[in-house]
């Protein structure tokens, strides 16, 4: 199971600090949550702290996009040096075209679904994107609790992807720690979010080490 860390709890006075110490943990990539205050209650940045963090690491940036119209930022922040940008399916743009958008930019693509949302809701995309994203919690806010009712989900989106012979990665955030991300790779995620749990942990690396184990 491969690891991307959110700084979304991170020191963003420190910020070059933190991705080294994302670096440092053997993280395979890092999670930027782009908030917009509309698709969720939180705000938190934008294209310009992408770009200032993009020379400070060579760490694959997986940028998730809680915003309500991603589609109109897309160049942006292929700009600014996202490598993968991932959409919410519940957002108002036309989901097919800004997937489009993205890859036609020569980034990977990715969608996310938010609890409510089924995963059936994702197979008529799935051969657009690279990786799909289920939400272990409400977007908006760190340190919430792992939601275990969603790893039927995670299930149903691995069994649809081996059915079609697809190689699309399924990522799961919220909550996620060195047990709860044992219970997401037994449903077939392949990719843990992991936020607060890492950046407080005694020894970072060896919870990055376990999950790699997964």
């Amino acid at each position: 199971m491969k690891v991307s860390p959110s700084i979304l709890t991170c020191d963003f006075a420190h910020g070059a600090d933190e991705l080294r110490f994302v670096e440092q943990s053997g993280a395979d990539m890092v999670h930027l949550d782009v908030m917009d205050g509309v698709f969720v209650p939180n705000l938190s940045f934008g294209p310009p702290v992408i770009a200032a963090l993009r020379p400070c690491t060579d760490l694959f940036f997986d940028v998730h996009l809680m915003m309500q119209h991603p589609r109109r930022l897309v160049p942006a922040f292929v700009k600014a040096g996202s490598d993968l940008i991932n959409i919410h399916l519940e957002c108002a743009d036309d989901i097919a075209a800004t997937l489009k958008e993205i890859r036609d930019a020569g980034k990977q693509a990715a969608i996310t679904l938010k609890p409510a949302t089924p995963a059936e809701a994702a197979f008529p995309y799935l051969t657009m994107v690279d990786m799909v994203l289920v939400m272990t919690v409400e977007p908006g806010f760190g340190g919430q609790s792992f939601m275990a009712d969603m790893m039927p989900k995670v299930t149903a989106l691995r069994q649809e992807i081996d059915r079609l012979g697809l190689s699309v990665s399924i990522q799961v955030d919220g909550g996620i720690n060195a047990d709860t991300a044992v219970t997401a790779a037994q449903a077939g995620a392949d990719i843990a979010v992991i936020g607060s749990a890492l950046f407080n942990a005694q020894e970072p690396k060896a919870l990055v080490d376990g999950v790699h184990t997964l």
